[in-house]
């Protein structure tokens, strides 16, 4: 496939950089020939590569887990299962098991294989296990991924949590350009206070100063949207008895954009956001809010399944997307591979509680949101084994480890374990422009 040589020039834009081509000449294109995807463009270092989050498929890069020993002193975090005891057999809060063939850097857990041989992890802490992350993301054709931050564990100037959080953004933000990912900072604000709300705006400033965030020659491939840096705030509108409001993170929006509307906002709220039901707080304010930022993602995890797809999102998708339109806010469906969280919950019933169903339940939201008129997608998540929506590499059911009383899910075992990867490749290769797909799951 030829490549186009792009070159774009940053202008300085509040706290932020805007991206424009440059009015100098671009180098004739080759033999004529489809556009190619985004992963593909060459760019000059003095531009930026992603300009808008259309026609790419991302993933929510979570990062929060550590091993015992890795410099990031936090032990075996989100690995273990503070309401069971720890982390060992029988108490665990993964159900995935990463597929750890490829690490370079592996911990010895307390966990051994079916064959003996012991059960290793990997953290994100390491540059080289977030370098090979990314390295998949090129291999398979998936376009970047947001950073998770979660605000309760950057508030505290002086925690672990801060420390870690950086240095796996600061891994990401390497690999990103390395391999010429799309990269993006998103808030969540589960579990905070109107002030760790507030606290947002300081932190984003830090971010910028500490990892100059919008040189484009250090980070030229952190994500725009609109031409202007693209932050996310992920959490407005639940209604399961936050403490915090929409009026907080209406306040946060409007002190991100500034007068100049320096930054592109992408907001993360509740599947039934339209209606204000179900998931939803009863407010108009959210639909305010809404209309004031650039675009919204529904967070669909868990609210169907292969079983009753058709009818949840063909009574929300395409009017979701139609009142996004009307009212000039771009959106961005997610998709999630399955659903598992038995060791989590501690609780049996949870394993497996949403099939994946060898790619089929994937594959069918990919089309539901590409045929509705969907432009992007989000794919929640690329590690998140907690709750079993991981999309990268994992450990296939036969090769799990042993886990006392309880278990681990695996991949299914005639599938090999690059497989969601590879279907979400295939995804993005769709929203790309590429042909030759449709509702039938794509063939190996």
């Amino acid at each position: 496939m030829k490549k186009f040589k792009i070159i774009l020039l940053a202008a300085l834009l509040g706290a932020g950089y805007s991206c424009s081509k440059s009015s100098g000449s671009t180098p004739p294109p080759g033999p004529p020939g489809p556009p190619p995807p985004p992963q593909d463009t060459v760019y000059d270092e003095t531009g930026c590569l992603f300009t808008s989050y259309n026609n790419l498929v991302m993933a929510g890069y979570q990062g929060w887990f550590a091993a015992e020993g890795d410099a990031s002193e936090r032990g075996w975090y989100h690995y273990r299962n503070g309401s069971c005891g720890g982390f060992m057999p029988g108490c665990a809060s993964v159900d995935f098991w990463p597929d750890m063939t490829e690490y370079t850097k592996k911990y010895p857990s307390p966990f051994t294989l079916p064959n003996g041989a012991n059960a290793p992890l990997y953290s994100p802490y390491d540059e080289e296990s977030v370098d090979l992350h990314f390295k998949w993301m090129k291999d398979y054709g998936i376009d970047g991924v947001f950073m998770q931050r979660f605000v309760v564990e950057v508030k505290n100037e002086n925690a672990k949590g801060k420390r870690h959080f950086n240095k796996v953004l600061e891994n990401a933000l390497k690999a990103a350009k390395k391999y010429s990912r799309a990269i993006c900072v998103m808030y969540d604000l589960s579990g905070c206070t109107s002030a760790d709300v507030a606290y947002v705006e300081k932190d984003w400033a830090e971010l910028q100063q500490l990892f100059s965030l919008f040189d484009n020659k250090t980070h030229p491939t952190y994500l725009r949207h609109k031409k202007k840096p693209l932050v996310v705030i992920w959490g407005v509108g639940f209604n399961d008895n936050r403490k915090y409001t929409i009026a907080d993170a209406d306040a946060l929006v409007g002190k991100l954009k500034g007068s100049n509307n320096r930054v592109s906002v992408m907001l993360g709220v509740p599947y039934y956001w339209r209606s204000l039901r179900n998931d939803t707080e009863n407010s108009q304010a959210l639909h305010t809010l809404i209309k004031k930022t650039d675009i919204i993602m529904p967070w669909a995890v868990g609210r169907y399944s292969s079983a009753n797809y058709n009818t949840v999102a063909g009574g929300e998708l395409a009017a979701d997307i139609q009142w996004s339109k009307t009212n000039k806010v771009d959106y961005v469906p997610l998709v999630f591979p399955g659903f598992s969280w038995g060791n989590l919950k501690n609780n049996a019933a949870d394993y497996n509680s949403i099939p994946r169903l060898k790619g089929e339940f994937l594959w069918k939201q990919v089309a539901g949101a590409k045929m509705s008129g969907a432009t992007s997608l989000y794919v929640a998540m690329f590690d998140e084994i907690d709750e079993g929506t991981s999309i990268f590499k994992c450990a296939r059911q036969s090769e799990v480890p042993l886990n006392g009383a309880k278990q681990f899910v695996g991949i299914e075992d005639d599938l090999q374990t690059d497989h969601y990867l590879w279907l979400t490749g295939q995804a993005g290769k769709w929203f790309h422009g590429e042909g030759g797909f449709s509702a039938a799951l794509p063939v190996r």
